[in-house]
């Protein structure tokens, strides 16, 4: 599987990416044993890229990440975690018989989520993603949706992500979220290597296209999609699927509709043409799929294998569902 360098690090990417949120039980249970199954087919396919998160699953999402990598070559893959909440202990272990999906995550309540973007609350988290995943060292650590925390992100949370790529402790610096405003501003006015854009650069969605994506092509900055199926209505459009974790509005589902009749007309799965889109940008170095079973991450490596022929994308140009110059 090909890799991309980002930035002006040495941290390369494939261009299929683990997501590792879906075994920290995302929405609902995953047996640990399937959860080790995902990872151990993720590297059968010749996946080398695993992204994790303190948020996901309150820490269990990287120490299952951790086991199932545990015994291979550090050097042969790269690992992705996240900084901005630090997961705070409840008092005598929290409430045993909970299982809270207050923030989506089918988990016990033993720990509490706040935001921190501080220099002090970066540095320990990522010590405590260390303890976790049983390293020491992470490749990529992006700072993990900083919407409503600006100030304190570039003021803080970046300088102290750079001190920690100084000392070793870190490969690259990333950034992500869902909206292409903010990480422009990461890409322009910081040494991010890498920024991971969930959702924003998908056939339903191009508004990367506009701002974010122009931004890292002139600074030599990485990107990795996330979100190529905005959450489900690109997997399989149907009335009752999402789009970006919410119901479908009707022309979305039109919309989608559309995409899929003129990829099927070629033989070809929507869901194939959604994950190669992304990749024909130049300032794109992977994209990133979640998987919470060996089959799903077989599906998506094998869709990336798939010949998209180059009518396909024609064909959407002329129905006016794929822009011509970067224009929605």
């Amino acid at each position: 599987m090909r890799r991309n360098r980002l930035g002006n690090s040495a941290v390369e990417v494939t261009e299929l990416s683990f997501g590792a949120a879906a075994i920290g039980n995302l929405f609902s249970a995953v047996d640990p044993a399937q959860a080790a199954a995902a990872v151990d087919a993720a590297w059968d396919e010749g996946v080398r890229c695993f992204d994790t998160a303190p948020h996901y699953g309150l820490g269990l999402s990287e120490r299952r990440l951790g086991e199932a990598l545990r015994g291979r070559p550090r050097d042969a893959y790269v690992l992705s975690t996240k900084v901005g909440r630090v997961l705070d202990p409840l008092p005598d272990g929290g409430d045993a018989a909970s299982a809270s999906l207050s923030e989506g995550f089918a988990v016990r309540a033993t720990h509490r989520r706040r935001w921190d973007f501080s220099a002090a609350g970066v540095r320990r988290s990522i010590e405590d993603s260390l303890e976790r995943l049983g390293l020491d060292r992470i490749d990529i650590a992006y700072l993990h949706d900083p919407d409503d925390h600006a100030e304190a992100a570039f003021g803080e949370a970046y300088p102290e992500l750079e001190r920690l790529r100084a000392e070793g402790v870190i490969g690259a610096i990333g950034a992500g979220m869902n909206q292409t405003a903010m990480l422009t501003r990461f890409v322009v006015e910081t040494d991010v290597d890498v920024v991971l854009c969930a959702g924003r650069h998908t056939l339903l969605d191009q508004s990367a296209l506009n701002d974010l994506l122009p931004a890292a092509a002139d600074r030599g900055c990485g990107v990795v999609v996330g979100g190529v199926f905005n959450s489900g209505l690109l997997a399989d459009p149907r009335p009752g699927a999402t789009y970006d974790y919410a119901a479908a509005p009707p022309h979305l589902l039109d919309r989608a509709l559309r995409l899929k009749a003129v990829t099927e007309g070629h033989g070809v799965p929507l869901r194939a043409a959604a994950l190669h889109y992304p990749l024909a940008h130049p300032a794109v170095a992977g994209v990133l799929v979640g998987a919470r079973s060996p089959d799903e991450m077989r599906d998506a490596a094998a869709l990336l294998r798939r010949e998209i022929p180059d009518a396909l994308w024609d064909d959407l140009r002329a129905e006016g569902l794929r822009p011509v110059d970067g224009e929605l």
